[in-house]
């Protein structure tokens, strides 16, 4: 009895420890769920943004393309080099929507938390910020990943695909099932991080100086921004790539 009041005692701990939240949040109520309001409202935005840049950039395409034509082939290229040098010439060509997608959503949505005002537009409770400054949306990334590379290398190899766990040796088996679960939780604090303390660092500098140290800041913010967008394309890619090959 003692055993069953203790474990219910633990259970309850634990539920109360989930619950606990930093700061205030916006929630919107859809039946019996809560939904995560600021995040999907700063995520809409981020999307219409790449879907309206996208419209304009290819609406009038010609054979000898101007500027913004000029810019979108740029980007298509630099993500199928990108997508090509971590998975391979004959794997890759599949992957370049997905890798191209996370990358222009983490660069625009860490960009918009550097440029836009997003702490001006006044909700019932909390506050917006970058999609990425959230872990939900970093989390969401970090497993849409995982999920990408399970299916490379099950799409490849089918079951043997497990047979990487217990290579070179079988004693190495725990270590590298706990290798798949560190990954997703790399990517998604990395991001979640650097994002979150850059915008925690402009924001304690405004208070002080508003005009003069926030601007040199925002600058270094949006290289810091474009980076992390680039190392969380450049590992979900690679780690695509090694599911494909088998080997670390």
């Amino acid at each position: 009895m003692h055993d069953i009041t203790g474990v219910y005692s633990i259970s309850n701990r634990l539920y109360e420890v989930s619950n606990v939240e930093v700061g205030q949040h916006f929630y919107w109520r859809l039946g019996d769920f809560q939904v995560h309001a600021q995040v999907l409202i700063t995520s809409w935005v981020v999307v219409a943004i790449l879907l309206g840049l996208a419209v304009l950039a290819t609406r009038d395409l010609k054979t000898v393309p101007a500027t913004g034509q000029n810019f979108v082939e740029y980007v298509l290229e630099f993500i199928r080099d990108l997508t090509r040098t971590q998975i391979g010439e004959e794997e890759y060509r599949p992957w370049v929507p997905f890798i191209g997608t996370m990358f222009l959503f983490i660069f625009v949505s860490n960009w918009s938390g550097a440029l836009f005002p997003w702490r001006v537009l006044e909700l019932p409770n909390g506050e917006l910020a970058a999609p990425t400054n959230d872990i939900n949306t970093t989390v969401a990334l970090a497993l849409l990943t995982s999920i990408a590379y399970f299916y490379a290398g099950l799409h490849k190899k089918g079951l043997s695909y497990f047979g990487k766990y217990i290579q070179p040796t079988p004693v190495l088996l725990p270590i590298n099932i706990l290798e798949d679960f560190t990954k997703p939780l790399s990517l998604s604090f990395r991001l979640f991080g650097n994002i979150l303390a850059d915008e925690l660092v402009v924001a304690v500098l405004i208070s002080p100086v508003p005009l003069v140290i926030p601007i040199p800041m925002m600058f270094s913010g949006l290289f810091t921004s474009g980076i992390q967008a680039l190392i969380f394309a450049t590992l979900a890619a690679a780690y695509i790539g090694e599911s494909m090959e088998g080997h670390h």
